[in-house]
Parts: structure tokens; sequence; C-alpha cells
């Protein structure tokens, strides 16, 4: 395939980054990633990943769009220990939505999930990244600016200081992708050049979130995940998810001020309200690994490149520093990778435009995961906001359709399938699903009693 240029440049080593990485390798000779931090190989945490220690979610069409990019990764995944949850076995799920307990018996066939850490997802993403030839890591940099050319329309690089050596250097490009996430200085670059910053939509939730490693071996607990989340009147919530070599992640939130405590025990008693006692029981015979993390998210954010006007050529932006979502949605690293697939649908057919014709093209995947999670946390009374219209009707419709899938294996398969981005939303609107929210109170019938683990 020939190139479309001779360099393009991605600020930032994230999840993001990476795999915007790999789809610009297919159209420019060289690629350079600049990463403040220092990287290895290692599944470690890094300084510039401050969420890394909570726990993280890869939704199914995240997972696919994964595979797209790096065909075998999932595999490779499972064969080093990640967990996968092929959804055969309802009773292993503890799936508390909106109130509604997902049904627990039965099986969905044709859904995967995956569970790897961050660190660990992260590290096996950024080796397959740097065994691409024309790919090569500048970590160990802080990015100073972006370069323009005279006239300012189109951006020719970035300025860069080594944080060892402290020298600035410049890095021309015919593309530079910012990955530097939330924090990104993109909105001041811009408006620095005469843009103007970009539009936002803001939904001010304050989430606070604390994330307990434990060890815990695979028969202490029947269930593969557990996920509680928020309800009008309880904007809190937990998640529990098996992670690879025989941790488990355990999670509590809350919004709106109902901050949680550190250290498993008080986490635990925060959880007693909501929680199922089987799980805490489990959760507190486990051993904690290292201490307790606590990180704050004040909003979920969507910078509206898609709805600029004008913008500069040569400068796109993905992931965090595009949309940063509440993370209790698991939705982050979906959303990155459908962005770089994305990216490589629009490379495909040349640069010309590329900026508008790439910020309207991922305005699809962000604005799909932005009105399931803006949505969620706009119906809660606790969160300051009206919802549009749109999404006050959808909210209504899933609550019915939560009813059912307390049940009906169906309209939990359905549910799933939109939650994780692989279904468009209109796809509850099928007959058969608007049938089963319709009828859903009339047709719930008394759950099987879940199977739950016993002490050892």
């Amino acid at each position: 395939m020939p190139k479309l240029g001779e360099h393009a440049v991605v600020l930032g080593a994230s999840m993001a980054g990476l795999v915007a990485a790999r789809a610009l390798a297919e159209f420019f000779e060289t690629v350079t990633v600049v990463e403040r931090d220092v990287l290895s190989d290692a599944a470690d945490h890094r300084r510039g990943v401050p969420q890394g220690r909570q726990a993280h979610g890869l939704l199914l069409r995240g997972a696919q769009a994964l595979e797209e990019l790096f065909p075998g990764i999932l595999d490779e995944l499972v064969g080093a220990g990640a967990p996968s949850i092929d959804y055969r076995d309802l009773s292993k799920l503890h799936f508390n939505m909106g109130g509604h307990l997902a049904v627990q018996s039965g099986s969905v066939e044709g859904l995967r999930a995956y569970t790897p850490s961050r660190p660990f997802l992260e590290s096996h993403a950024r080796r397959r990244v740097r065994a691409i030839s024309n790919i090569a890591f500048l970590d160990n940099h802080d990015v100073v600016d972006v370069t323009s050319n005279t006239s300012r329309d189109r951006i020719t690089g970035a300025r860069i200081v080594s944080r060892h050596s402290h020298s600035e250097s410049e890095l021309s490009a015919d593309l530079v992708v910012d990955a530097t996430g939330r924090g990104a200085r993109t909105p001041a670059m811009l408006e620095r050049l005469g843009y103007g910053r970009p539009a936002e939509d803001d939904v001010v939730i304050h989430l606070t979130y604390a994330s307990q490693l434990l060890r815990m071996p695979p028969e202490s607990l029947h269930e593969c995940a557990g996920i509680v989340a928020p309800v009008p009147g309880r904007p809190t919530g937990m998640a529990i998810l098996r992670y690879e070599h025989d941790t488990v992640m355990f999670a509590v939130f809350g919004m709106a001020g109902n901050d949680p405590p550190v250290g498993c025990s008080a986490m635990c008693a925060f959880a007693e309200q909501f929680a199922p006692a089987h799980l805490l029981a489990a959760i507190r015979a486990a051993e904690p690994l290292g201490e307790t993390a606590q990180h704050r998210f004040p909003s979920s954010r969507w910078r509206r490149y898609d709805k600029a006007r004008l913008l500069p050529g040569g400068l796109l932006v993905v992931g965090d520093a595009v949309c940063s979502f509440n993370p209790i949605y698991g939705q982050g690293m979906t959303v990155a990778a459908l962005e770089a697939l994305a990216l490589r649908n629009c490379l495909s057919r040349g640069t010309t435009d590329l900026p508008r014709r790439f910020f309207r093209a991922t305005a699809k995947p962000i604005g799909q995961a932005w009105q399931l999670a803006a949505g969620g946390d706009l119906s809660l009374p606790e969160i300051q906001g009206t919802p549009p219209l749109s999404t006050r009707l959808l909210n209504g419709y899933m609550d019915r359709l939560l009813t059912a899938a307390e049940y009906d294996t169906a309209a939990f398969e359905q549910f799933l399938k939109v939650a994780w981005l692989v279904d468009a939303p209109i796809r509850l609107l099928r007959p058969s699903m608007m049938w089963r929210a319709a009828s859903a109170n009339q047709r719930r019938q008394k759950r099987p009693t879940p199977v739950t683990a016993t002490s050892p």
C-alpha cells in the first residue's frame, strides 16, 4: 500500500495512543510515539495512568476491535492468564443494574468477556506495537507544544523535552495525534493558534472510587464477575472482577459526595447496604495485595471537535483527550479502539479533509457510549442536569427491559450487546424486544435461587 506521508507522531502511549499508532503504521513511513513515562514490557503501573490501579473493563466490542488491530491478541491474553467469561452459565454472574438483578440461570451463546487488569492489557498491546518495524517509542519525554506553519492552518509537528537531559527538540510530522488524556492541552493550543476551544458537553458527577486488589483462589467464589449499579436515592455501587493469576479486583464507588472509604474492611462495610452477603464474605476472606487505590473523577466531558467549524490540518485527537466517560461504565478503552478503526478507515480514503472526516466518524461510537453513560447518570436525582427527551424516553424503556432481563435471557443478551457497544440502541426497539419490555411486569416470575459459593 502506498504511504500517505513520511512521519506521524502520537503524543501519549496510553491504550488510545497505542491503538492509534497501530492504525497509523499502515499509512506512514514511520510513526513515533512520545511518552513522558519510562516504558517497559512489564505489566507495571505507570504514573501517567493515575486510574491504572482502579478496576477496568474491556467491553465486548472493544475486545473485537483489539482483535482486528492485533490478530490473536485475545488468545494471547488468555494464554498468559487473563480470565475469559463465555456466559454459558449465567449463575456465574451477578449483574444488578438499575435495581434489577439479571437472570442467573440458563445461558447466552455467542458472548465472551475478557477481564485483564489495565497494566496487563496495556503491556500486551505495547509489545505488539513495539514489534511493528516502522513504529518507534520516545519515552521519558514531555510534550511542550505543537508546531504549525506560518499561516497556522496546518500542524507540522511537536516540540518535546527530555525528562533526563532537559534538552528540547522538534519532531516534524505530516500528522500529529494527541492521546495525552483528559488533561490534554490541545484546546489551549488551538485557542493560541486562533481557532478557539471546542465546545464541551459536561455532566458533573463528583465520582470517587476505591479499588482493592485481592488474592482469591478460584474456588473461593462461584461468580466470575459481580456488578451493582447505582439507583435513584443510592448513587453508590460496587464491582468485583476476576483478573489474571488468581487475583480479583474489588471496587466501590459513590457519586455526588457519597465518597467510599479506603481499606478492604471499610469498603465491605460501605457495600453492605447493596452488595450480596456471599460476595462480601469471599472478599473479606481474601488476601489484600497492596494498598487501596482511590481516584476522583469530577465529570464526564466530551470535547466536541466534531462540531468545530474550523480546525487546522494535520492534527487529530483521540481517547480521553476527546471524551472521558464516567469510569463505572468501563467504556474508555473500547471507544479508543473503535476510534483507531475509524482512523484506519478514514486514512484508507486519503488525508484530504481528514480532521473533519475523522471527528465526524468517531462521534458515532462516542455518542452511543455518551448516551448510555451520561443518560444513566442524569437519571439519578443526585446528579444535576436534565437529560434530553430522547434520553428520558430511553431510560424509561430500559427500566422495563431490565425488568424483563430479570428472567428472560434474550432480553439480557440484547441489553448487554447494546451496553457493550456491539449493537446500536435501535436494536432494543425491535418488535420482539418491545414486546418483552411491554409485558415484563406481567411475565415476571420468581427467579431461580442463584448458586452461591460455599466456604472452602
